[in-house]
């Protein structure tokens, strides 16, 4: 028997959670580009302390979304990659990144005119 994702105890909710999160988005907006080292996703996604992308990593990576390489040199290296299913959530995501970038003139718009009409 299939439980809704609506329901408390559905596994498909944890998906849901992970793939929801900002973070684990913009991990997978940017590793779409190419392999990256964890100091290059800490540069390039401002404001993510260093606990909250260790543990999105370990989700993502969990999940089976995105693959941990480690390079045996020192210091040692350590890249992280989209797997094939990473890759194919990319394809949801950008969607997502693209209505988000072509849409904010009109959410602010929106947030605005809310916030005088409830001042």
């Amino acid at each position: 028997m299939r439980v809704s994702a609506y329901a408390s105890n559905c596994p498909s909710r944890q998906i849901l959670d992970r793939i929801g999160d900002t973070w684990s988005v913009l991990v997978v907006v940017m590793l779409a580009e190419g392999t990256h080292r964890y100091t290059e996703l800490a540069k390039r996604i401002e404001g993510v302390s260093p606990k909250m992308l260790t543990q999105t990593l370990r989700g993502l990576e969990r999940d089976g979304l995105i693959t941990r390489t480690v390079h045996p040199v020192v210091p040692p290296r350590v890249d992280y990659a989209l797997t094939e299913l990473g890759r194919s959530l990319y394809g949801l995501v950008e969607g997502l990144e693209k209505w988000a970038e072509s849409h904010i003139d009109d959410v602010q718009a929106a947030r605005t005119a809310y916030d005088a009409a409830t001042a």
